[in-house]
């Protein structure tokens, strides 16, 4: 068996031109579908998360000038970080449910011609 050649083989098809399929066509529009809500819940998350972490420092006093109005800002921001990352998650669902409705169709088309084709 030559190794060379098998080598030589597996690299050039790395290179060559791929015929776009079915199943990569489905997989980019199951992304597609699911993106939106994948940002979303991400940066949301991330920004509410910041914002609990802000309102404990200012709430303990590790940041600010230690006043009844930082303490009272501290305090606010930390529970609407609380309540922000409470509702992230049904955020995310009702967003990742409009996406699939949105794409729904495309999708199943797309997965029906697949699935016909393989029989």
């Amino acid at each position: 068996m030559n190794t060379d050649k098998t080598l030589a083989e597996a690299i050039a098809s790395e290179y060559a031109p791929k015929a776009a399929s079915k199943v990569v066509a489905l997989k980019k529009l199951d992304k597609k579908a699911k993106a939106p809500a994948n940002i979303f819940a991400r940066a949301f998350g991330i920004l509410m998360t910041l914002s609990l972490g802000l309102g404990l420092c200012l709430s303990m006093r590790v940041i600010g000038d230690g006043s009844a109005l930082m303490t009272g800002c501290g305090i606010f921001l930390g529970i609407l970080g609380i309540a922000g990352m409470s509702l992230n998650y049904p955020i995310y669902k009702t967003l990742l449910q409009h996406g699939r409705e949105k794409y729904a169709f495309e999708i199943m088309q797309l997965a029906r011609e697949i699935s016909e084709s393989a029989d």
